[in-house]
């Protein structure tokens, strides 16, 4: 007798295009300025939904980076060595600019935007192999308060080559970044850093210097080059650390081990020892956290660009599921409690995306405009916290509306799952984004007003949204770390509920409005109000759905 028959099982969610199925990131891309970018999203997309490459996303992170400190004769290598899905998923993500295209002097209008959206796309394969292409990316602005460091280093960040050969990086014709920042008795308070540079020379800025200490986390340690910051004479100082110097020896760069992490694991994190390392001064002496804060500003971008893109692609899982799954005689996404919850996933998905690329534009258009000047400078922590704090419950809700398979390690969730909070702790976590939000009040009193100009524009448009930005203006109007939680949250909201009656589809903004900002929203995904045009969201994430 037949008692292994196979039925009622979706298929394999496999062979689709992540960017032209993905609505609400099309729009966003083209009312963001980056529509001249489609052909190459849609291109990444396409690769993005191939079983080949998705492969090369599990295989990464089924074995993933072994740490080799001696070779065979009992010499330091110090290498991290990775799994071939992780270079190959790397080489993609450089040739199509994750690395650091938008920097480019060919660079067109938009390219952070376009960027921000490939890696949206791109990351749903595998987000790991993204920790140093966040980093390469991130690192020019600081590089460039160094123009003779800059003039070395930046032709070959900016190329879309990419080349995983341990060998020094000026016979490479492209290179790689990472962060050297913390220490394990500081955390984020970097000022509480022990790490000592010493001048070999002249010393100052571009000067040579001889760094000792101890980083608890270096990410991505087969990076070319790292920035990390330590006590020169004249005060905490930024320098950059080659794995390789210019004669061609090895820099003295010691991994301890290689941190067994939650998420991320297709990535290597080291703990690293200093010992009369050669570091560069980049930046003016004792500035050292006002030089790297440029990088920081761009990694933090990344992780709201992150968060918004596992929120797409567990909504798109659990879409996927539903459409094609059968319980009680109907399939999933026919039944009303199925409908609400995958409404409500949208909801919180398509918000996040218009948030994660509105920032994005303001990073392009930051340089030519004070109001897109400061929504960098505050919107970037707002949309970290709140988006990077989303993202767990958000993975959580698609991976259970896959039920019992959800938790199966071959559905992809459990890795979205674990995944999810790392954006929400890397550089820094929520009372740390709070901390900077109050920060940016106090020092930058044109962000507060470039923010509520952003959502007082949408004035008049719903009633909830007009009660919530009266109440977020008095917020930002007092400075109180106590509430620094409630007033960014609220904020986060606001913005999100305003880009959306502005841009979104009006099905998604009204029901957005009516419940993140009424009052009348559940605490629980999927605990909606009654009214709204639930079909109306969902046919935006179940187009193939005939109900």
């Amino acid at each position: 007798m037949l008692t292994h028959e196979v039925r009622n099982q979706p298929p394999a969610r496999e062979g689709h295009n992540c960017y032209a199925e993905d609505v609400a990131l099309v729009e966003a891309v083209v009312r963001e300025g980056a529509g001249w970018a489609s052909e190459e999203l849609s291109a990444l997309g396409q690769l993005a939904g191939d079983p080949a490459w998705i492969e090369r996303g599990r295989q990464a992170n089924a074995y993933p980076p072994e740490l080799v400190t001696h070779d065979r004769f009992g010499h330091r290598v110090d290498e991290v060595r990775y799994h071939p899905a992780y270079h190959e998923l790397t080489a993609v993500s450089v040739s199509n600019g994750l690395a650091a295209a938008p920097w480019a002097g060919d660079a067109p209008a938009g390219s952070h935007v376009a960027r921000a959206a490939k890696a949206m796309i791109w990351t749903r394969v595998d987000a790991g192999h993204f920790c140093p292409m966040s980093m390469t990316y991130a690192v020019v602005p600081s590089l460039r308060a160094q123009p003779d460091i800059a003039e070395q280093w930046v032709p070959r960040v900016v190329g879309r080559t990419y080349d995983p050969t341990f060998r020094p990086a000026h016979d490479k014709a492209g290179a790689t970044f990472g962060m050297a920042m913390t220490e394990k008795q500081g955390g984020s308070d970097v000022r509480a850093n022990t790490t000592r540079a010493e001048p070999a020379g002249a010393g100052g800025p571009g000067g040579e210097h001889r760094l000792t200490g101890h980083k608890w986390f270096c990410s991505a340690p087969m990076s070319d080059a790292f920035l990390a910051l330590a006590h020169a004479p004249g005060g905490l100082s930024c320098f950059l650390v080659p794995r390789w110097l210019p004669d061609g020896t090895r820099n003295p760069f010691y991994l301890q081990r290689l941190k067994d992490k939650l998420g991320d694991r297709s990535n290597a994190s080291a703990e690293v020892e200093f010992d009369d390392t050669v570091g560069w001064m980049v930046g003016e002496e004792g500035r050292g956290v006002a030089t790297i804060i440029e990088m920081v500003g761009h990694t933090r971008l990344d992780c709201a660009v992150g968060a918004a893109g596992g929120m797409r692609h567990g909504l798109a899982e659990a879409a996927h599921h539903a459409v094609h799954r059968q319980a009680f005689g109907r399939h999933l996404a026919e039944q009303p409690l199925m409908r609400t919850v995958l409404a409500d996933l949208a909801l919180e998905s398509e918000a996040a995306t218009a948030l994660a690329l509105r920032l994005a534009r303001a990073f392009d258009q930051a340089a030519g405009s004070q109001h897109e000047t400061g929504i960098v400078r505050l919107g970037t922590p707002i949309a970290k916290y709140w988006l990077c704090k989303r993202a767990p419950a958000h993975a959580a809700e698609a991976l259970e509306c896959l039920g019992g398979a959800g938790y199966v390690e071959e559905s992809g969730m459990p890795r979205l799952f674990r995944q999810s909070p790392l954006n929400g702790i890397w550089e820094g976590s929520g009372n740390v984004q709070c901390l900077d939000v109050l920060r940016a009040m106090r020092r930058s009193p044109d962000g507060v007003e470039a923010l509520l100009a952003e959502v007082e524009a949408a004035a008049g448009a719903d009633e909830h949204l007009d009660r919530a930005v009266v109440a977020v203006r008095k917020d930002l109007g007092t400075l109180d770390e106590a509430t620094a939680r409630r007033t960014v949250e609220r904020a986060a909201l606001a913005l999100q509920g305003a880009l959306l009656v502005r841009g979104g589809d009006p099905a998604v903004a009204d029901a957005f409005c009516a419940t993140r900002l009424s009052g009348e929203g559940g605490h629980a995904f999927g605990a909606l109000p009654p009214g709204l045009d639930v079909d109306a969201v969902l046919a935006r994430v179940l187009p193939a759905f005939d109900a």
